[in-house]
């Protein structure tokens, strides 16, 4: 039977350097090269800083992600393989904030909308993946406004102005860099915005961008080619762009740190890595990553157990309702074809007739009406006890009479619906 199956490496196993190394190439040549195996009807991934997943719809999905994983190169030790059921509750689950690294963030079902989104604008999600996907996106927003799962610190910007906080002992007086102005360093800044921070420096490649966040926190916008100059001057700099590349390297910092003379925090939440990991070991470098944040989110996640817990009580709700509705669709494939078959008889018939009935009367639109609709009502009647019967069925998961009814009226590709 064709079903969703997925293969997950997320931060509760692996390391952000794993992750890193488990993805290979961008998103839509990932989703094409899934989707030209023979195996394969639909397939989506999502790549975050703390996550990459693969779903496909297959009627071998487990050995289809199998083999996947293997051509990666990626250690089992580090995966969990979901069947179809274990993947609708994650995704319910990963939508909700529940599989976040920081309980409850809302940024990763922005990430799971742009995933759905890339994936149908390659042509590699069907109905079985948009029924999921849709269903998670509206379950992840019932779940923000029913629950406070989302109150208080819960992005990966937050968390690291939380690390900052804890290890300094507060922010107030303190000088700060961000560097990046896109979501992640929009996160940040937000985050900072009320900690009574001397100064706030943005830098970032495209200076208008850091000018306007850096004019919303109050703080001072900073030319990209010219951060190094400000580095020396801030007690914390939080990294956070997608740059491909190290923005910061080892010999970068060397020479900042014979300038400065003391203690330097640096928090990477890049993603890939915005830090070269040996910048860690010079003198006065405190270097943190996302690695570093799970302190913080296990603290939190004590915090947000009552509202966790209410939000599972949803997510089983809708997940039953879920299912049913792809029990629904299982029936509903056969019962449409079913009628196209019957609809295609009747109208050749009623054709027939009506021809035959031209060869000896004048036959007008009315009567033409008149035939048409009674061949519609006796065929819609012949077909109404067995719609219900299929529909039945489907709820009770009798996957060998749906099959059967399909081989016995020849209803061909109903099967995978």
């Amino acid at each position: 039977m064709t079903e969703i199956s997925s293969m997950l490496i997320t931060h509760t196993k692996a390391t952000i350097v794993e992750m890193e190394n488990a993805w290979h190439g961008g998103i839509e040549h990932l989703l094409l090269r899934l989707k030209s195996h023979e195996l394969v009807e639909e397939c989506a991934v999502l790549k975050t800083c703390n996550r990459v997943e693969v779903y496909v719809v297959s009627s071998k999905g487990s050995k289809v992600l199998l083999d996947f994983a293997k051509q990666m190169k990626v250690s089992s030790r580090i995966v969990d393989f979901l069947d179809h059921d274990e993947s609708l509750r994650h995704l319910l689950r990963l939508t909700s904030g529940l599989e976040s690294m920081i309980v409850g963030e809302d940024q990763i079902l922005g990430q799971v909308k742009e995933l759905f989104i890339m994936a149908k604008k390659t042509n590699t999600i069907g109905r079985t993946l948009e029924t999921a996907f849709n269903k998670s996106i509206q379950v992840g927003k019932r779940i923000r406004n029913e629950t406070g799962i989302n109150k208080g610190s819960v992005s990966i910007g937050s968390a690291a102005v939380e690390l900052a906080e804890n290890k300094l002992g507060g922010l107030s007086g303190k000088t700060v860099m961000v560097i990046g102005a896109g979501e992640m360093g929009s996160l940040v800044a937000k985050a900072l915005s009320n900690k009574n921070i001397e100064v706030i420096y943005v830098a970032n490649r495209t200076f208008g961008r850091a000018e306007a966040l850096a004019c919303e926190l109050n703080g001072k916008a900073i030319r990209y080619e010219l951060m190094e100059n400000y580095i020396p001057l801030s007690d914390v700099v939080i990294s956070a762009t997608s740059a491909p590349h190290f923005v910061l390297t080892h010999e970068i910092m060397a020479r900042i740190m014979e300038r400065r003379g003391k203690n330097i925090m640096l928090i990477d939440i890049g993603n890939p890595r915005n830090i070269e990991s040996s910048v860690g070991e010079l003198q006065d470098v405190e270097l943190y990553n996302i690695d570093n944040l799970k302190d913080i989110s296990e603290a939190n996640l004590a915090k947000r157990w009552e509202e966790a817990r209410k939000a599972e009580l949803l997510i089983e709700e809708e997940l039953e309702l879920l299912k049913r509705q792809y029990k629904r669709q299982k029936a509903d494939g056969i019962i449409s074809a079913l009628y196209s078959r019957v609809e295609a008889i009747r109208g050749k018939e009623c054709e027939e007739a009506i021809n035959k009935l031209k060869a000896r009367h004048t036959i007008g639109a009315i009567e033409r009406d008149v035939l048409d609709d009674m061949t519609h009502s006796f065929a819609n009647q012949i077909l109404a006890e067995p719609t219900k019967i299929l529909r039945n069925a489907a709820e009770h998961d009798d996957e060998r009479f749906l099959e059967t009814v399909a081989e016995l009226f020849k209803l061909n590709g109903t099967k995978k619906k």
